[in-house]
């Protein structure tokens, strides 16, 4: 009697609960299935419209993480779970993560920022945060550089947002500045045309926008010319020290000379009267 009532009891039980199991496995299986397909189409769609990859692989996370969140709710509530308890446990639990890791979280943000504006990219010559150095990576806490003197920088990307950015590889042509004097009594008019032949013997030198070759101040112990010429970005740097050792080789084959600061001291001789 006893183990028919129980029989009884558990094909009750079965067919109540036997099709809200299998339901709530199939959301489960099949949602799983359709998260993964749309985020990969999202993912691909995200890739053909260039998107910083860094942000596409973090995006697919986020919204891979989310809509599975989803298709658990889902199949708790169909199991007849009251899934409105476990959202606000949920949320709590977000909010005391979102405490715990919110430098963390500030840095994701800034990444975020870095790639959808693209102050600077993976490549470029850039000074942030205090520091100079060539991009090597952007993650979603920090950005990797590189020193021109091949030393490793890892500065948090809120840092980099949080400050002054400047990018020197942003121009395709970027301008030398450059000062030159010399002494009051060497001849201005041939110290002007040298370096302006030698803006035009260096074809790396651009001829547009034009080089500039003036007088820029008289000052206390040289009359300076300013020396302005425009380049490509990549040969900035080759081209300004060539140009300071071809300045001074040529000044000094034309006797034009290149004023230092000197100290004159006078010795005045005092005879003892006796």
């Amino acid at each position: 009697m006893n183990l028919s009532k129980y029989s009884d009891l558990a094909l009750v039980y079965a067919s109540e609960y036997g099709l809200k199991i299998v339901a709530a496995i199939a959301i489960f299986f099949i949602g799983k299935w359709l998260v993964r397909k749309i985020t990969n189409l999202i993912k691909k769609l995200m890739l053909k419209a260039h998107v910083e990859l860094t942000l596409v692989e973090f995006l697919e996370k986020v919204l891979y993480f989310s809509l599975l969140i989803v298709v658990i709710l889902s199949s708790l509530n169909t199991l007849g779970v009251n899934t409105t308890s476990l959202l606000a446990l949920f949320g709590a639990a977000s909010l005391a993560v979102g405490l715990a890791l919110k430098d963390s979280l500030s840095n994701i943000g800034a990444a975020i920022l870095i790639i959808i504006f693209r102050p600077f990219k993976v490549g470029d010559l850039i000074d942030a945060a205090g520091a100079l150095g060539t991009v090597e990576e952007i993650n979603l806490f920090s950005s990797v550089m590189a020193t021109p003197d091949n030393k490793s920088i890892i500065i948090p990307n809120s840092s980099i947002i949080g400050s002054n950015i400047i990018n020197y590889s942003s121009k395709p042509i970027r301008r030398i500045n450059l000062v030159f004097g010399i002494d009051y009594k060497d001849d201005l008019k041939l110290a002007k045309e040298t370096l302006i032949q030698i803006t035009k013997e260096d074809e790396r030198i651009l001829l547009d926008p034009a080089p500039l070759v003036a007088v820029g101040e008289l000052a206390e112990n040289s009359v300076n010319f300013v020396f302005r010429v425009w380049v490509k970005t990549e040969q900035y740097w080759n081209v300004q020290f060539d140009t300071i050792e071809k300045v001074k080789l040529t000044f000094d084959e034309k006797g034009i000379s290149i004023p230092f600061p000197q100290i004159s001291v006078h010795l005045q001789e005092q005879k003892n009267e006796s």
